[in-house]
């Protein structure tokens, strides 16, 4: 199913869809993934687990490689523009129309692989500070 809405309109169609079948919610696979995450960082204990929050938080904040590769090739063409516009432009070359794909390609395949990798990281963050909240408020009632 094609939607321009994003991952959360999809996730709330399948429920939807789902819940009209009186089917269990419990089988669908992102659920599933969701859910073995949360089990597996239940399984870590408190300190360990607040150290791997810290190297989340430094991921999520982190620039990354993908967009520093990204800023940086426009400069790299800016830096040898005459030498690229010799060699992809002689003699009525169509070699510029393959530079063209691959670069726009690349640059397209790179942002979508960083946005994915950043959705990622808040969802880990995310299961992360709510078993730490949990844990801390049973600790609190003890």
């Amino acid at each position: 199913m094609f939607s321009l809405r994003g991952d959360a309109h999809k996730i709330y169609l399948q429920l939807k869809k789902a819940s009209y079948k009186d089917r269990s919610f419990k089988g669908m696979k992102k659920l599933i993934e969701v859910e073995e995450i949360q089990n597996f960082y239940s399984s870590i204990d408190s300190d360990t687990l607040k150290k791997v929050y810290y190297c989340m938080i430094k991921e999520k904040n982190g620039s990354g490689i993908i967009p520093i590769i990204i800023s940086s090739g426009p400069w790299l063409f800016l830096l040898f523009s005459n030498q690229l516009q010799d060699f992809l432009f002689k003699d009525g070359s169509l070699l510029w129309v393959v530079f063209s794909i691959i670069y726009i390609s690349i640059l397209s395949i790179s942002v979508f692989l960083h946005f994915h990798e950043r959705s990622w990281s808040f969802v880990h963050i995310e299961i992360i500070q709510e078993i730490l909240h949990e844990r801390k408020g049973i600790r609190g009632k003890s």
